[in-house]
């Protein structure tokens, strides 16, 4: 019985694990997981990286939470903002 103690035990902790790393992943749409995507080969992308890239990494600033990104939206009527804009724009250009 302590086998099976000791394997619950250790599923827990890799469950932990994964959770904090990938909690400490890049947004996809930021300019660091612009850049991680830079490294990745075409062929692996998925076809919502493909999107988000075209979307948010291939014109210059576009990326959320560039300097030129949260100008945009700080010149957006707040009104028109998304419940995801509102949440980027705390985390990436109120919160530097």
């Amino acid at each position: 019985m302590a086998t099976t103690s000791k394997q619950v035990a250790l599923g827990a902790l890799l469950i932990s694990v994964g959770l904090v790393l990938a909690g400490c992943a890049d947004k996809p749409g930021s300019e660091g997981w612009c850049l991680a995507q830079k490294e990745i080969p075409k062929g692996d992308w998925t076809r919502d990286d493909t999107r988000t890239y075209a979307k948010h990494c291939i014109f210059e600033d576009s990326a959320i939470g560039s300097d030129a990104w949260c100008q945009n939206l700080d010149e957006t009527p707040k009104g028109k903002w998304t419940t995801e804009e509102v949440a980027q724009y705390g985390q990436y250009c109120v919160v530097k």
